[in-house]
């Protein structure tokens, strides 16, 4: 018998001296000069870097931040002697189906917040669905949550610790949803202690199937999806090279330099969001600025980036063999509408790892859907497990 968690409330209390301190630093910016090219073409533009942190500075309000965000139910247990975050919200009426939400990279709890209403009171939004009670875990090493001091803190290691978390709130049966490495945790879950586990809901894929020796050879659409995904690193794959080998390195700088976190988190939610280039007209100011903040306050960019090293690391990384399948049903929802366009995968690449129940391509959407689409995430959620 495991001995039973014990679970604190908390709430999210940032002191005013932080918070002058990282206006004062805003303020301080020593700017770089301009990219001789096209702006965002050589990373982060600098006239929009330059328009955000004055709002940052001088508009953007924490406190109401704070306010909205303390308005969900927050706690912290220890799990493997670290302090784990993690919002629990429960089925507004009746019991609800019990679900593991998780968030990924640059991103943090927030990203999922929009979808509590839709999926602990359905009826309320027009939804034909079950509800769900909901628990949205910080990844080890974001914003209230400690990483373990130890490398190998990967996909495996934590879905162990998600799996221990849903049993210390008394939940023997339950469903896991992720995007970015909160669908290789879900994968994980499934794939490694499936007893527990109603279903899987992905809404992009994370971890790439076994294709060797012993694999069926790849369909026309597979063969196109990889030369596209492959072209997509090409042009991408210069944050987690360094992130991947050396985070220490720049994490100095990044917790050090308020424009150096906000310019490299927000050139990823440009590039991966369904932006059309324009950040600012597809997610609030606040939102982003939010999410940049909570890095900071906490100081866990650094720890935040070592998930890279401990699973795309050579050293680490998990490769799959040839007779891995997660037999759990599961549902992908297809947001493949990035503005830097990592390519559509057909169903039958992902029905290589996965026993999938529900393929849903999305109109729109796309690497952070809970917070860009949260209405149409959450229909396929609720349609998913409603069929289960």
């Amino acid at each position: 018998m495991e001995s039973p968690l014990h679970i604190t409330p908390f709430s999210i209390q940032i002191e005013a001296e932080i918070l002058s301190d990282l206006r004062e630093r805003i303020r301080k910016t020593r700017w770089p000069d301009q990219a001789p090219s096209a702006a965002w073409e050589q990373g982060t533009d600098l006239e929009y870097l330059r328009q955000l942190l004055a709002y940052w500075a001088d508009e953007f309000d924490w406190q109401a931040q704070e306010r909205e965000l303390n308005a969900f139910h927050q706690f912290r247990t220890e799990l493997d002697g670290v302090h784990i975050h993690f919002v629990h919200e429960r089925a507004r009426h009746g019991h609800g189906i019990p679900l593991i939400l998780t968030h990924g990279w640059p991103s943090t709890f927030v990203e999922l917040l929009p979808l509590v209403p839709f999926l602990t009171d359905p009826h309320a939004h027009g939804i034909d669905g079950p509800a769900f009670d909901v628990v949205i875990p910080s990844l080890p090493g974001y914003g209230f949550s400690e990483r373990p001091r130890q490398v190998g803190v990967n996909y495996q290691h934590v879905a162990g610790l998600w799996h221990r978390l849903m049993r210390g709130l008394g939940y023997e049966r339950y469903g896991a949803q992720g995007g970015d490495f909160g669908a290789g945790i879900a994968t994980f879950m499934a794939l490694k202690n499936p007893e527990p586990m109603i279903g899987v809901h992905l809404s992009n894929l994370e971890i790439a199937p076994y294709t060797g020796s012993e694999a069926r050879p790849l369909s026309a659409a597979e063969r196109t999806y990889r030369e596209h995904n492959e072209a997509f690193w090409q042009e991408e794959y210069g944050y987690k090279a360094i992130q991947s080998t050396k985070p220490q390195t720049l994490g100095y700088a990044l917790n050090d330099s308020p424009a150096g976190l906000a310019a490299w988190i927000l050139e990823k939610w440009r590039s991966w969001a369904d932006s059309r280039g324009k950040l600012d007209e597809r997610i609030s100011r606040d939102f982003l600025l939010t999410t940049v903040t909570l890095y900071w306050v906490t100081q866990t960019i650094t720890s935040s980036m070592r998930d890279y090293f401990d699973n795309d690391n050579r050293r680490f990384r998990i490769t799959l063999g040839p007779q891995e399948f997660v037999d759990v049903p599961t549902a992908i929802a297809v947001f493949a509408n990035n503005f830097v366009d990592e390519g559509t995968p057909p169903r039958e690449w992902a029905e290589r790892l996965y026993n999938v129940r529900r393929w849903t391509p999305m109109p729109s959407g796309g690497h952070f859907a809970p917070a860009e689409e949260p209405e149409l995430l959450a229909r396929d959620i609720a349609a998913f497990f409603a069929g289960l």
